[in-house]
């Protein structure tokens, strides 16, 4: 449920209000925006009569909210979620900010020459990952804790942010550094993982899953918010279908639905869903016509000797033109919106 209260209600009215209703057994959230405040209702709210509510002297309106995501929801939070980073940089706040780096950070030489390269290109964040899921339990599964370290060094070396994947509650200790933690598409249903994230004052980049829904994504969204962290950044990275030419499907049109059911800023990683290097460029032109807040890119600095990824992943020369482009579009639509 959400009260939306006219402009004129005092803090007292409000203070009041919200002890009437936490007395009848739910939570109350408080959205101050500028021109309206919101109180959003969390548990049980059957037994609430929306009568004597909007009877109140400061409810301009009251409504029941059916979707079981209340804290990604829109409704509950009109503007837009802007996170920011201690270091200064932001995520939802109108601008676009790429990500890119490569699968796996394989050796420090490796990771601060793509770093370098990323940053001169435009990048604002450098992603690479320490632990790395893996179908096969043969394949390369990351260097872990030292590949930490090698991020780290990176950033020392180009004072980028860093992202990097997280797969198990019991590592987060050794993320403490790390700036942005990822949880991939095969952890986006790990809830007690979730559970623990919802602890942290770090923001999350949330990976859709393989074959989820949006309302799923949401879910597992509330899952972290629920506990109390609400830096949380949803990551659309394509989905299984049947089509086998591409590695996943783009769900491009969930961009702009995530937007208008969420206020959670979202960036799309055209990288993982095609799976051939051609195909970034387009599929990331369409994140960026249908709003979205950033891109994720792969970039190694070697694809035909990379340890994982390498087959989807474009070289630093690649990502120079294409972020060019991007920027361009950006502007662009940008100016459309404005005419």
């Amino acid at each position: 449920m959400i009260i939306v209260l006219k402009r004129n209600a005092t803090k007292e009215k409000i203070e009041e209000l919200k002890g009437q209703l936490m007395q009848q057994g739910v939570a109350v959230n408080t959205w101050v925006g500028q021109h309206e405040t919101v109180l959003g209702l969390i548990g049980d709210t059957t037994a609430i009569d929306i009568d004597y509510i909007g009877a109140q002297d400061i409810v301009e309106s009251v409504k029941r909210v059916q979707e079981p995501y209340k804290k990604a929801n829109r409704k509950f939070h009109p503007s837009n979620t802007v996170i920011t980073l201690p270091s200064g940089e932001k995520i939802g706040d109108g601008e676009l900010v790429l990500m890119a780096g490569p699968c796996s950070v394989e050796s420090k030489e490796q990771i601060i020459e793509v770093a370098i390269r990323i940053k001169k290109a435009g990048a604002k964040f450098l992603r690479g990952g320490a632990f790395k899921p893996r179908t096969s339990p043969y394949s390369f599964q990351g260097l872990h804790e030292d590949g930490i370290e090698l991020l780290l060094a990176a950033k020392k070396e180009t004072g980028l942010p860093i992202v990097t994947e997280i797969m198990s509650k019991e590592d987060i200790h050794l993320f403490k550094d790390v700036d942005i933690i990822q949880v991939g598409a095969r952890n986006m249903q790990n809830f007690e993982l979730l559970k623990e994230l919802g602890k942290l004052e770090k923001p999350i980049l949330l990976k859709r899953g393989l074959a989820n829904t949006i309302e799923e994504f949401l879910m597992s969204a509330e899952y972290i918010l629920a506990g109390g962290n609400e830096q949380v950044i949803l990551c659309e990275r394509g989905i299984r279908t049947f089509e086998t030419y591409t590695r996943n499907t783009m769900d491009i049109s969930a961009v702009p639905i995530l937007k208008k059911l969420s206020h959670l800023p979202i960036i799309v990683d055209p990288s993982h869903a095609a799976g051939i290097p051609w195909l970034v460029e387009p599929l990331a032109m369409a994140g960026v016509a249908t709003g979205a807040d950033g891109i994720m890119i792969e970039v190694h600095n070697n694809p035909k000797k990379a340890l994982s990824d390498g087959a989807q992943s474009l070289t630093p020369d690649q990502f120079d033109e294409i972020a060019k482009r991007i920027f361009k579009a950006k502007k662009a639509f940008d100016s459309c919106k404005k005419n």
